[in-house]
């Protein structure tokens, strides 16, 4: 074996010439991997004893695309570039073979694609995820895969970035064997049966068939975007993915590449990449916990107990179910057990009838699940997560008990999301093992959850719960004590100033609007609809009644979409919010029984006021503690309330603004609005009168050495 780069080494196996990148974690395609690779292929071709070759990777991937880290870094050479790698794969006078496990992705996908032929075992996965970092395939992606599977497919597979099976690549062309059994063998087989019945070196840029059916029927582009319109407002690369493919069905091979590569230095050079890019790395960083080291023992979670069967309950149970581990659920009577078992097998029957699982993965998962209206049945748990109604009381009153009837070692969890984990966890007689669990509703779908760390949540505790979010399918974050935790908190923030802009300035489509223009999923108002006006409302303990619109509201009956109507009116099997001409009626009546002279208000300033708020709030929960850094809050703000990916996250959109911009807004809202709440906060000044941004701010007394 002879080594070519640090990274790629060359053997010659039973008549193949065998290239091998050992690229550890995922065989990104840094510089000295591309080196190597050329390198190799012009060995190969005048190695008289190799007849063909094979592109293999070691570890747990093939390549997995290219090296983020080198993007934009100016000590990278130039040459050679994936496409010099990809160049002398498709040009080789010798049948090249790519062999793939595990991951084929971006670059790595593009890197296959330049091969005559590939290989996979049935666990690989293969997909064009670039867009996901705010850029498209730029070495012959959006040029080559629709000549493979045609336009419509590789459309759906590089606008998603969601990887497809070696099954499903084997359907539609990609791969051309599956590999039962050992990879590398297999490849060589492969390979040298291609050279034994004289097969030809198939290079995709001469194929052109599965191109016709749109150049026959080019509405195909139009009817795509409408269909993925609401998914990607406000993103650039899937429009450009589709301008490039689009220019693919019409132009030359080499005119083609020319003009992807265009559209991908216009989408890498853009904002919205760098904001994508950026939480690339913020998302990855959420799973470090400063003081809990890597090799931190974990506990085993065989079998979870849930307290409570409502929607909450339900929802977090089928994330254990997904996966295989047991549940049993307990309710305080038989009727709330059954209606909240039946809601979660209703659930797994119209995803089946989606066809996304089969009816046996329906009956396999309800057979994890156990009801039962007593709470021993909780005794060999090996986490019991509570999900009841939303008071410390009866929180407390639910810990002392489990705390009596769990094993040693169970994990206490409550999926409570404002009140304090400490006060819960000083009943018991295990503060250690008591920690938050807080998932988002809909609990099955939302991919955020935030850990809550007490004080005396061991590290153990604390590591399994990391571990076993992340094993669930979620994004977990750790956050510290405090009412509303991070998510929350932020947006009590900004619904303290769309309140305030109600009654003082601008009716619900109003603020909602420039909310929704901003990038969010929907605006304040429309989304208090959508959860029902009366959650938390007790109409005879509601302060300010006259000057109070939500309790107006609730009082006329008006409770949000399930009745119809709440800040605004729904139609029927619709949830399209339409303003409704007697509420905006009663703002105003509500506004001078308050004593408030209603005055306009900028669109501008509506959105700066909301968006500040929140910043100034993430400015106190850093300086509090309460998040380890910026980029948690981000990751936060993105996976559990819709916050725009392409504006990177809150705290980053912040610094792009610049601190100092913010400070000066929020010193004159406090003046022009009479609003004491928008009195920046100290860190926030500091670090705008520092010259600083969130990404320079570390809590070093957070941290252990």
């Amino acid at each position: 074996m002879k080594k070519l780069s640090q990274s790629v080494s060359y053997e010659v196996k039973d008549g193949v010439a065998v290239l091998t990148t050992d690229n550890p974690p995922v065989n990104a395609m840094s510089y000295h991997v591309r080196q190597g690779l050329v390198d190799g292929m012009e060995m190969a071709q005048s190695d008289e004893d190799a007849k063909a070759v094979v592109i293999h990777c070691e570890g747990r991937t093939f390549f997995a695309g290219m090296d983020i880290t080198e993007f934009g870094n100016p000590d990278v050479p130039d040459s050679p570039w994936i496409t010099g790698v990809i160049e002398a794969f498709e040009g080789s006078s010798k049948p090249v073979v790519a062999a793939l496990h595990g991951s084929t992705l971006g670059g790595g996908c593009e890197t296959a694609l330049g091969c005559h032929y590939r290989v996979a075992v049935p666990s690989a996965k293969l997909g064009q995820p670039e867009v996901k970092l705010g850029i498209i395939p730029g070495a012959g992606g959006t040029v080559r895969l629709p000549r493979v599977m045609g336009v419509q497919k590789a459309l759906e597979m590089m606008v998603s970035g969601n990887p497809i099976s070696a099954g499903q690549a084997l359907a539609v062309g990609l791969v051309d064997e599956i590999v039962e059994g050992d990879l590398l063998s297999g490849a060589i087989a492969f390979a040298n049966k291609v050279v034994s019945e004289n097969r030809p070196l198939v290079k995709i840029r001469d194929s052109d068939q599965e191109l016709e059916e749109a150049r026959e029927n080019p509405a195909i582009f139009d009817d795509f975007r409408k269909s993925i319109a609401r998914k990607t407002r406000g993103f650039k690369a899937p429009e450009a993915i589709i301008q490039s493919v689009e220019a693919v069905v019409r132009l030359p091979f080499d005119e083609a590449l020319q003009n992807e590569r265009r559209l991908f230095d216009e989408c890498q050079n853009s904002p919205e990449a760098k904001a994508q890019q950026y939480f690339f790395f913020a998302e990855r960083e959420a799973k470090k916990i400063p003081d809990v080291p890597k090799d931190t023992p974990t506990r085993e979670i065989k079998k979870v107990g849930m307290i409570g069967a409502g929607t909450m309950g339900g929802g977090i149970s089928m994330n254990f179910l997904n996966r295989g581990i047991p549940v049993t659920i307990v309710e305080t009577t038989q009727e709330a057990l059954d209606r909240g078992l039946g809601i979660i097998e209703k659930n797994y029957a119209s995803t089946a009838k989606k066809g996304r699982i089969t009816e046996d993965d329906v009956k396999k998962r309800m057979s994890l699940l156990t009801g039962s209206l007593e709470l021993e049945a909780l005794s060999d748990v090996d986490l019991v997560i509570e999900a009841v109604f939303e008071d410390m009381d009866v929180k407390k009153s639910v810990f002392e008990k489990i705390d009596k009837i769990c094993k040693p070692g169970c994990i206490l969890a409550s999926n409570t999301s404002y009140l304090n984990i400490n006060e819960i966890a000083a009943v018991t007689s295990r503060p250690q093992d008591v920690i938050g669990l807080h998932f988002f509703s809909p609990a099955n779908i939302m991919r955020l959850l935030e850990v809550v760390r007490g004080d005396q949540t061991s590290k153990e505790v604390l590591a399994t719960c990391m571990k076993m979010g992340a094993g669930i399918g979620k994004v977990a974050v750790v956050v510290g004590v405090c009412r509303g935790f991070v998510g929350n908190r932020i947006l009590a923030a900004r619904m303290r100033q769309s309140d305030d802009m109600l009654l003082k300035n601008a009716m619900p489509q109003e603020i909602d609007r420039v909310v929704f223009d901003f990038g969010f999923p929907m605006g304040s108002f429309a989304m208090r609809d959508l959860a029902g006006l009366d959650i938390g409302w007790e109409r005879d303990k509601t302060p300010d009644k006259d000057t109070n619109i939500r309790h107006q509201l609730c009082t006329r009956g008006r409770l949000g979409q399930k009745t119809g109507g709440g800040f605004y009116d729904y139609k029927e099997g619709s949830r399209t919010p339409v303003p409704n001409a007697e509420v905006e009626q009663l703002i105003e009546e509500v506004s001078r029984n308050a004593g408030i002279t209603r005055k306009e208000i900028s669109p501008e300033d509506m959105l700066k006021r909301m968006i500040y708020a929140m910043v100034n709030e993430a400015a106190k929960i850093l300086d509090e503690g309460i998040a380890q850094r910026a980029s948690a809050i981000d990751v936060i703000w993105v996976y559990g309330y819709g916050w725009p990916t392409y504006r990177g996250g809150l705290t980053y959109y912040a610094d792009q603004i610049g601190l100092n911009n913010v400070v000066e807004d929020l010193e004159r809202f406090v003046k022009e609005y009479d609003d004491p709440e928008l009195e920046p906060a100290p860190l926030l000044r500091e670090l705008a009168k520092e010259g600083k941004s969130f990404r320079d701010f570390v809590r070093l007394d957070h941290l252990e050495a």
